[in-house]
């Protein structure tokens, strides 16, 4: 995703990547400028991997889709 220029939407539901592959994500899409739809439902991805991908958010301009339903990420993960 880092040298990615084509790729728009991006689904990866239900592929138990955990906090460590969100945490990977994050760093990616700090980068990423054609990212337009991520799809991380039922991923585990829990409040630390929210909380990194809150951070990279803050980075990225293009993202307009993200879906994070059913990873258990709680009020620390949303704050």
């Amino acid at each position: 995703l880092e040298k990615n220029s084509t790729l728009t939407t991006l689904d990866l539901w239900g592929n138990k990547i955990g906090p460590d592959g969100a945490s990977k994500l994050a760093a990616a899409l700090e980068t990423n400028s054609t990212l337009m739809n991520l799809y991380l439902g039922v991923n585990n991805i829990g409040p630390d991997g929210a909380s990194k991908l809150a951070a990279a958010l803050e980075k990225n301009s293009t993202l307009t889709t993200l879906d994070l339903w059913g990873n258990k990420i709680g009020p620390d993960g949303a704050s």
